[in-house]
């Protein structure tokens, strides 16, 4: 049977089991929008209010279910409105298929009406893209593409339509055979002996994990493994939630406003077992003095983040789960009763830096308590979702994260106004209740998807830590540019209720914890989207901190 290119792209998405598209129509793609039309019945579509809220919302999808979102968006403005939303999931790592229109192929490079290279713009943030020219070669690249996007180290992939190939017509016949990823890269054998031989020689091992624990399915390998070899544990942040935050052996985040206790023990570590992380600055901090004192095994399924940015004493390509399930079997069980202690007492000396660390402010709320009184009304199953700031490594160090993929941030890009397309997103690919800590800053960036949130009815618990500055960069140029706060403070007159009620939300503001648990046990009973004004005061800031390209010696965990 003929059909066009346009109902060939939905039957090929619904074919490789997309139920949800996020995105937003325009002239390019209106072709396949009347498809979606169509076919409404067994595949939704909803429609942003940006087309950069689309893109959030499709890797927030993604990020909670492991499967493979999907955005669409018109020639010109709308793909190029697109390029945060792609860049943020490439930096995470994240499977996504961004549809694009164009125009048709006879006016391409002619500077016609909305037309760009959105390959050529994409190519740098993208793990592969195409133009589709042969209306012969549509159903098959998408394919493709869902293919790349999980395939290895995850990540986008883009696919241009130009408005030709979907109104032109051909025979398509349906795939019925699952979306089938390139096999793994399986580690050989005298790689994890020489591993297992590493760790049963050690006396302090210590587990550094990140996202690829989470995007390999290996958070119960890991776990396991620091079980048998009594080693502690710590994460990059986009390794938080997979492992529970009560783990005994779980440390939480490291890095530059990680824990104490994490940063500080992987430090006196004399073997760091890295699995899934590609050691980023924000992680290491001075490249030359991390790792003076331990041995690095790194193991990752993506061959080129090994010795990129810290030279490892074993680089071990492949994948994860399988590499840690053989390792578990080869390793002595071990404990190592020193070790521990010294663990015992890190924790122990964290507890009184960080309670040194906040204080109370008549008429403000302590970031602290915010967290833990919306945490103490979430319950275990909520979807946690950030913008970028100061909240968010509050957010990272505080909150009891139970469950795998419950946590969704923009870690690689640090994306500001990221969070409310990427919580509504998750919020719909579950159906189940999403909080989103923001700060009025990244809030201000997207804030339009209220109006998305509202039309979705979406359960989403909007958190707004609103200090009425540009909170992180304000805390650098406290604490490194003598206080020269040069286009930080914000000077807003916004009032977050009114603003709440006039997109069709409900909202309050808290001043007081007593006022905060009062909203957030309304909210948390709303069906819809609720939003909660917390100021907070500007001279918070987020503790501990390792300094720009600094050491563990030189860490902050005090200003005042």
């Amino acid at each position: 049977m003929k059909i066009s290119g346009a109902k060939i792209v939905i039957e090929t998405l619904i074919e490789q089991g997309c139920d949800t598209i996020f995105g937003y129509p325009g002239g390019q793609v209106i072709d396949l929008f009347d498809e979606l039309y169509n076919a409404r019945d067994r595949i939704k579509h909803i429609l942003s209010a940006h087309e950069q809220g689309a893109a959030h919302a499709a890797d927030g999808y993604a990020r909670v279910t492991g499967k493979t979102g999907v955005v669409i968006a018109t020639s010109g403005p709308g793909a190029t409105n697109l390029v945060t939303g792609i860049a943020t999931a490439y930096l995470d790592s994240v499977p996504m298929v961004a549809i694009t229109g164009n125009v048709s192929c006879d006016l391409i490079g002619r500077d016609s009406f909305q037309e760009v290279d959105i390959v050529g713009v994409t190519m740098p943030i993208t793990k592969h893209n195409f133009i589709v020219k042969n209306i012969y070669e549509l159903a098959d690249t998408i394919r493709t593409a869902f293919k790349i996007a999980k395939s290895g180290r995850q990540g986008p992939v883009l696919v241009d339509i130009p408005k030709d190939i979907q109104t032109a017509v051909c025979e398509f016949e349906a795939d019925r055979q699952p979306v089938i990823p390139y096999p793994l890269t399986f580690v050989p054998e005298d790689k994890l002996l020489k591993a297992a031989e590493m760790i049963n020689s050690c006396e302090r091992p210590y587990i550094y994990f990140g996202g690829g624990v989470i995007s390999g399915k290996a958070s119960g390998q890991v776990t396991a493994l620091a079980d048998k070899i009594d080693a502690p544990m710590g994460c990059s942040l986009m390794g938080l939630s997979a492992v529970p935050d009560d783990n005994p052996k779980f440390l939480g985040m490291q890095g530059m406003h990680g824990h104490y206790a994490a940063s500080v023990a992987e430090d006196e570590a004399d073997l760091v077992i890295a699995l899934g992380v590609r050691f980023s600055d924000r992680a290491t901090g001075n490249n030359s003095r991390y790792a003076k004192n331990f041995k690095i095994i790194h193991i990752d399924i993506d061959g080129a983040e090994l010795h990129k940015n810290i030279a490892a004493d074993l680089a071990i390509r492949g994948d994860i789960k399988d590499a840690a399930e053989r390792l578990i079997s080869m390793v002595e069980e071990k404990k190592h009763p020193q070790w521990s202690e010294r663990i015992s007492q890190l924790r122990e000396e964290e507890k009184k830096r960080t309670a040194a660390a906040y204080r109370k402010i008549e008429g403000k709320l302590c970031p602290y308590d915010i967290i833990d009184i919306i945490s103490s009304h979430a319950g275990d199953d909520v979807i946690v979702a950030t913008d970028v700031g100061q909240h968010q490594m509050w957010t990272a160090q505080r909150y009891p994260l139970k469950r795998t993929r419950s946590f969704i941030t923009s870690g690689g890009l640090g994306t500001m106004g990221y969070g409310l397309g990427a919580a509504i997103g998750a919020s719909l690919a579950t159906g189940r209740k999403a909080v989103l800590f923001t700060g009025d800053g990244s809030f201000g960036m997207n804030l339009c998807e209220l109006a998305t949130a509202v039309s979705q009815n979406t359960p989403v618990v909007i958190v707004i830590m609103n200090n009425n500055v540009l909170g992180m960069v304000h805390q650098w140029q406290e604490l490194f540019f003598e206080k020269h706060y040069s286009g930080t403070v914000l000077d807003r007159k916004t009032d977050f209720v009114k603003l709440a009620e006039a997109f069709g939300a409900k909202g309050g503001r808290a001043c007081s914890n007593e006022e905060l648990e009062k909203l957030a046990a309304e909210a948390f009973a709303c069906d819809g989207p609720f939003v909660i004004d917390c100021p907070v005061d500007s001279s918070e800031l987020v503790l501990p901190m390792l300094p720009p390209n600094g050491s563990i010696d030189e860490i902050i965990t005090e200003v005042r």
